[in-house]
């Protein structure tokens, strides 16, 4: 954000200071969400919160100090999204056990297997962890991959074929 010294110190009320802080900020905030978490709409919701959070406060918050609000906000409104999907599938995860015909000695192995399964997916490189769960959990193809990290779909290919290898080595074949 370029600003004059004055409008350092102004808040954000004025109608023009907002607006050129959405037109400004809103793709890139929208694009660090998304780029974070994963999911676009979300990344879309939370941005428009996080600019409505910025009007109701914007006598408190000075123009200088907009960005980081922002930023701030949007973060925290993701973790407490991903908190509470997290308390979501806990409690979808006990419910469906409660009701489940399955053998103990079955829940107990699938259970090992998710948690081994788990663990090695965050052991992977942050690169090859992100191209192999947008390809497997998001649905996308190499190409999409590509695009949306912004490398070639051979670089793509390279850190799932990565991914795989180290999974296979740690838990057996997939």
């Amino acid at each position: 954000m370029q600003s004059n010294p004055t409008e350092i110190t102004q808040n954000v009320c004025e109608d023009r200071l907002y607006q050129s802080i959405f037109n400004q900020l809103a793709p890139k905030i929208r694009n660090y969400i998304y780029f974070k978490f994963g999911n676009l709409e979300k990344a879309e919701d939370v941005v428009q919160e996080a600019f409505i959070k910025l009007w109701e406060n914007c006598s408190k918050v000075p123009y200088g100090k907009a960005k980081s609000y922002l930023y701030t906000i949007a973060t925290n409104l993701s973790l407490n999204e991903v908190a509470h999907q997290k308390v979501k599938l806990k409690f979808g995860n006990q419910s469906t056990k409660k009701h489940t015909n399955e053998s103990p000695e079955f829940i107990l192995e699938t259970e090992e297997f998710k948690t081994k399964l788990e663990n090695s997916i965050a052991n992977l490189s942050e690169a090859q962890r992100t191209a192999f769960l947008l390809n497997r959990i998001e649905g996308m193809k190499y190409v999409e991959i590509a695009e949306h990290l912004q490398i070639s779909v051979k670089a793509v290919e390279k850190r799932i074929h990565n991914a795989l290898m180290v999974l296979r080595e740690e838990i057996g074949n997939i």
